[in-house]
C-alpha cells in the first residue's frame, strides 16, 4: 500500500471536489451507529457504502437509518449496499473495495458478533488482551484485500487496535492507519471530570496531552484508578495548563454506563471523529487533534494531529509535550496489564500472569506465544474453550 500521506493526498482531492466515499465493513451495532451519525452530517458530498454478508439484514438496518434521519430532515447522503461479501473471502472483499474506490474504510466487523468480550474477561481474568487473535481475525483479511487493491483509502479499525495494528505491522503486513475507541472513550470522561473540578460548564474547552492503552480505559472508567501506573498527562483549560492531581481526575471518571451493545455508540463516535478530523483539516486548513489506539502501528494509544506540514496534508503523533518514548513506555505497561507482554517478529506474546489466570478461571492452557500463522487456530481455541462454555 501507498504511505498514509500519499493516500491522504488522494482523499484531499476528493474532499475538495465534494466526492467523498466512506465504506463501512460489517453493519453490526458499531457500523449502524456510525452510519446514522454520518447520515446526520447532512453532507451531500458524502456517499456511504455498507459491506457485509447478509444483504437482507443490511437493507433492513439501512432502511431504518434512512427513515429515522429523514424524519429529522437530515438525509442528503447516498447509501449503497454491497451484500454477499464473506469476510473470510479476501477476493470478495477486494472486489468490493475495487468497485467503490472509497476514501475511508471502517472495519467494524467482529469475528464473534453480538458478544462484548469484556463481559467474560474482565470479571474472570481482568484483562482484554486474551481476545487479540479474535480481534485481528477479519482485520487481517480486510488489510490483505486493501493491499492487493492498493487502495487509496484511509483505513480505520474498531477492534482492539492497541494490539491488532502493531501485530499486523510486526508481521510485515498492511495495517490500518488509525484505531477507534479505547483511549478515545476515556477522554470525554476526563473532560467532564476536569470541568467539574474547575467549576466550569464549558467542558469542551478542556484539553489534554495523554497516552494510555486499553487496560487503563477500562480500569479508570470502571474503578477510577490506574493500578499504580503513572500515565503521561497534562491538563489544559482554554489553552492554559492546569495543575490538578491526576488521581482526582481519574477518580471522577468512574461513571455508570450500560454494558450491552449501547456502549458501541462510543466506538462509532470515535470512528466518526477520525473521519471528520480528516475532512475538517482539509476543508478548513486547521489542525485537528484526535486520540487513537494502534495509530501508525504503535502499541497503545496516542494523541494524533491531522493537518498540514510543509503545505501537504499529513498525520502525526503529537510529541509537543511528551516524547514518543515516554508515551510508548506507559502504553507498554498498560498493555501488559491487559495480558499482552509484547508484540514482535509477527508474534503476540501473552503475559505469564494472564496464562495463570486463564488456567485458574477456565481450566485451559493459553499458549505463551501466538505466531501470525496461528491466528485462526488460536481464535477457534478461544471460541470453543473460553467463550462457548460461558454462554
Amino acid at each position: 500500500m501507498k504511505t498514509l500521506d500519499e493516500r491522504l493526498q488522494v482523499v484531499e482531492n476528493h474532499v475538495k471536489n465534494d466526492e467523498i466515499t466512506i465504506m463501512i465493513i460489517g453493519l453490526g451495532s458499531v457500523g449502524t451507529y456510525l452510519l446514522d451519525f454520518l447520515v446526520s452530517k447532512n453532507d451531500p458530498a458524502i456517499k456511504l457504502v455498507v459491506v457485509g454478508r447478509n444483504q437482507e439484514k443490511m437493507q433492513s438496518d439501512v432502511n431504518i437509518v434512512r427513515v429515522a434521519s429523514l424524519i429529522r430532515e437530515l438525509n442528503k447522503s447516498q447509501i449503497l449496499i454491497e451484500g454477499g461479501v464473506d469476510l473470510n473471502d479476501i477476493d470478495a472483499i477486494k472486489k468490493a473495495i475495487s468497485k467503490y474506490d472509497p476514501d475511508f474504510i471502517v472495519n467494524s466487523s467482529r469475528a464473534y458478533p453480538g458478544l462484548k468480550y469484556g463481559s467474560i474477561s474482565w470479571s474472570n481474568v481482568r484483562a482484554y488482551g486474551i481476545w487479540t487473535p479474535l480481534s485481528i481475525r477479519f482485520t487481517k483479511n480486510i488489510m490483505e484485500a486493501c493491499d492487493k487493491v492498493d487502495t487509496n483509502a484511509v483505513v480505520i479499525n474498531t477492534s482492539y487496535s492497541d494490539a491488532v495494528i502493531p501485530w499486523l505491522k510486526s508481521a510485515g503486513k498492511a495495517y490500518p492507519d488509525f484505531g477507534s475507541g479505547n483511549l478515545n472513550h476515556l477522554i470525554p470522561r476526563m473532560k467532564f471530570a476536569v470541568a467539574d473540578i474547575l467549576g466550569v460548564d464549558d467542558f469542551w474547552n478542556v484539553d489534554f496531552n495523554f497516552a494510555a492503552a486499553h487496560f487503563h480505559d477500562v480500569c479508570i472508567s470502571k474503578e477510577g484508578q490506574t493500578e499504580g501506573v503513572e500515565l503521561p498527562l497534562k491538563i489544559y483549560y482554554k489553552g492554559e495548563e492546569k495543575d490538578i492531581p491526576h488521581d482526582d481526575i481519574f477518580k471522577a471518571c468512574s461513571i455508570s454506563m450500560p454494558v450491552d451493545q449501547k456502549r458501541n455508540m462510543m466506538n462509532a463516535s470515535s470512528n466518526y471523529r477520525i473521519i471528520s478530523a480528516v475532512i475538517d483539516a482539509i476543508r478548513t486548513g486547521e489542525n485537528q487533534k484526535v486520540f487513537a489506539p494502534g495509530v501508525f502501528g504503535h502499541i497503545g494509544g496516542y494523541p494524533v494531529i491531522v493537518g498540514y506540514k510543509d503545505g501537504k496534508i499529513s498525520a502525526w503523533i503529537d510529541e509537543s509535550v511528551f516524547s514518543f518514548d515516554e508515551m510508548d513506555k506507559a502504553n507498554r505497561e498498560s498493555l501488559a496489564l491487559d495480558g499482552v507482554e509484547d508484540i514482535r517478529d509477527a508474534t503476540l506474546i501473552y503475559t505469564d500472569d494472564l496464562i495463570r489466570k486463564v488456567k485458574d478461571a477456565f481450566g485451559e492452557d493459553l499458549p505463551k506465544e501466538v505466531k501470525y500463522d496461528d491466528i485462526e487456530k488460536t481464535a477457534e481455541f478461544l471460541i470453543e474453550k473460553i467463550i462457548t462454555p460461558q454462554l
